[in-house]
């Protein structure tokens, strides 16, 4: 079969490609039809007798993905092409094609190192550099290096700095297909919010008004770019009551339940559309109808400090890959526009590329998979970016206090039982561990905050959250009963290995002893973790009353962290849990 789409042109130069080096690095811009049509082809050519698996950095796209190709071959998900994903599996006996979140790679390799049937991996969206896809791509090239020679391997990007790809892949072919798409015309307009007569200047209400006004402007669907699931929901409250009543305005974030998100996928006749959304729709998407491109500007990512061993958001500048891929939205159908929220001179200054996620992330999961396979530095591993040294330390240390590594940094026994949770190993210790209410917790720890409202306005205490999950009156608080479902779902799919009946409390501090916090001598709002880092909670906050609390969520401030969730902990449960490493130490100081 044969579709049109402009990669077309190049299939052919990439079938030569595998037939010689087993290796490539295929370039293409948003719209070229890389993600449906080239593992269709590499199928219909009949070039492997094993299945051909694609890497997707997102639920979302890896299910879009496999029904848009299924249904391009007239099935339904699950013949031929088929899909595989935490709490969903769609494949049958006659998947030729799997498409699969990155993570199932490295499961898939750590049970089967040969990967048994598989004779090719696509590795789709290379760019978004996510810690799964860089591990995955190291493991299968020491397998391909040491076990299966056969094994093909393709990276496919749309914005990539492609050349360090090509050279840790054998010097691999590079092959780019040209995309079809019509003109953007480019519109900075700086950051109108920010006004010399504005305090404290908020996006929204700006952001709100510009949206109506472009609409009435323009024609075609509207993309809008947003940091993140708060500023999406706040503008969509604010232009509600104003859209005309042929407007489908339709949020799209990582944390909505797939029917909705697939809302913004659907062709609406008869009706105009405007989409709010993350970074999420820069790629592996394709949003119908757009013309119109609102890009804020702004990308949400997580930052993990190994000082503090915490993480946090923060809110930085788009990247000019990240702004190509937002602008070239706007050009998929037809001749369209885009409104950027910076100004030109601004935008030379932009970084590149957005940092890979291996220099920025929790590397607790990573360093045990890393363990599981035998190595233990990265540097003996073929990573297009090693992570850093204080990272890679600080991952370890956070796995020998749970008793994952022994204290030369192998692999212990109960290691690899936490290895095989599909959790932060944190969580999978209590899994271990706690009683049956163990599930419940991780699965609770895991999911967005099931409390609704802004963040500043929930109260800290995350009891509370428990008692709404085990329909206790929790208050006044709303909570969100979609997350609250999601939870109990998840749980339900997990299974709690422990015998012991642990309390809440308790299994907080075993999944963050690091992070039980002592209220300071001084007194007030002002606690020390037992990771030797300060913290504080709210001047009038309810939790200030216990001595000792669990901190399970913090802002990751490098000073004195704000800790926006915590549990009442009291020494007898101090005691119960961690008598054995509790110490007296008399001093004298002059």
């Amino acid at each position: 079969m044969t579709s049109g789409l402009p990669i077309e042109a190049v299939l052919a130069e990439l079938e030569a490609a595998l037939r010689a080096h087993s290796c490539a690095v295929l370039q293409a811009p948003p719209g070229a039809g890389k993600t449906t049509r080239v593992p269709l082809f590499l199928h219909e050519q009949g070039l492997y007798s094993g299945k051909i698996l694609m890497l997707e950095p997102r639920r979302l796209a890896t299910r879009a993905a496999a029904e848009r190709m299924a249904d391009m071959i007239g099935q339904k998900a699950g013949q031929c092409v088929g899909f595989r994903m935490r709490g969903a599996n769609k494949t049958s006996k006659d998947t030729k094609i799997e498409v699969v979140t990155e993570g199932i790679l490295t499961r898939m390799i750590q049970s089967d190192p040969e990967l048994t049937g598989i004779s090719c991996i696509i590795f789709d969206e290379f760019h978004e550099r996510s810690l799964q896809a860089d591990l995955g791509l190291a493991l299968a090239l020491e397998i391909k290096s040491a076990l299966r020679e056969d094994l093909h391997l393709i990276v496919m990007s749309a914005t990539l700095d492609a050349a360090p790809v090509a050279k840790l892949l054998g010097d691999a072919p590079l092959i780019t297909s040209q995309g079809v798409s019509y003109d953007v015309e480019e519109r900075y307009l700086g950051r109108p919010w920010k006004t010399p007569n504005t305090r404290n200047p908020r996006l929204e209400p700006a952001f709100a008004d510009f949206v109506h006004d472009a609409m009435q402007d323009t024609q075609g669907g509207v993309l809008v770019f947003l940091p993140g699931a708060g500023e999406i929901n706040r503008v969509a409250d604010l232009l509600r009551p104003r859209l005309p009543k042929d407007v489908a305005q339709c949020p799209l974030y990582g944390a909505m339940p797939f029917a909705e998100q697939r809302r913004a996928l659907t062709p609406t006749p008869n009706m105009r559309k405007l989409v709010l959304a993350t970074s999420i729709a820069e790629t592996s998407l394709t949003i119908p109808e757009i013309r119109v491109v609102i890009d804020a500007g702004l990308s949400r990512r997580a930052s993990f400090d190994a000082g503090s061993g915490m993480a946090r958001l923060i809110t930085q500048k788009v990247t000019k890959a990240e702004a190509r891929q937002r602008m070239g939205r706007a050009g998929r159908v037809a001749s369209g526009i885009c409104y950027k929220f910076w100004t030109k001179g601004e935008n030379g200054g932009l970084a590149a590329f957005p940092p890979p996620e291996i220099r920025s992330a929790d590397l607790s999961n990573f360093t045990l998979e890393l363990a599981q396979w035998g190595v233990n530095s990265p540097d003996d591993l073929a990573l297009l970016d090693p992570p850093r040294d204080s990272d890679f330390s600080a991952s370890q240390d956070v796995l020998k206090m749970l008793g994952a590594l022994s204290k030369t940094g192998h692999i212990t026994d109960y290691g690899r039982k936490l290895s095989r949770e599909p959790m932060h190993p944190r969580l999978a210790h209590v899994m271990y561990q706690g009683g049956p209410e163990a599930a419940l917790f991780a699965a609770m720890l895991e999911e967005q905050d099931i409390l609704d409202g802004p963040p500043h306005t929930r109260p800290t205490d995350l009891e509370l959250r428990w008692k709404a999950l085990q329909g206790t009156p929790h208050g006044s608080h709303r909570v969100n009963h979609q997350r609250m479902k999601t939870v109990k779902s998840n749980a339900k799919r997990l299974k709690a290995k422990g015998k012991v009946d642990l309390s809440f409390a308790q299994m907080a501090a075993l999944a963050y002893p690091d992070r039980i916090a002592m209220r300071r001598a001084s007194g007030g709002a002002r606690y020390v973790l037992a990771n030797g880092k300060g913290a504080v909670l709210a001047e009038h906050d309810a939790m200030n009353s216990h001595r000792f609390l669990v901190a399970t969520n913090l802002d990751g401030d490098l000073r004195e962290a704000k800790i926006r969730q915590a549990v009442a902990f009291s020494e007898a449960d101090l005691l119960h849990l961690f008598a054995d490493q509790i110490t007296d130490v008399k001093t004298c100081r002059w």
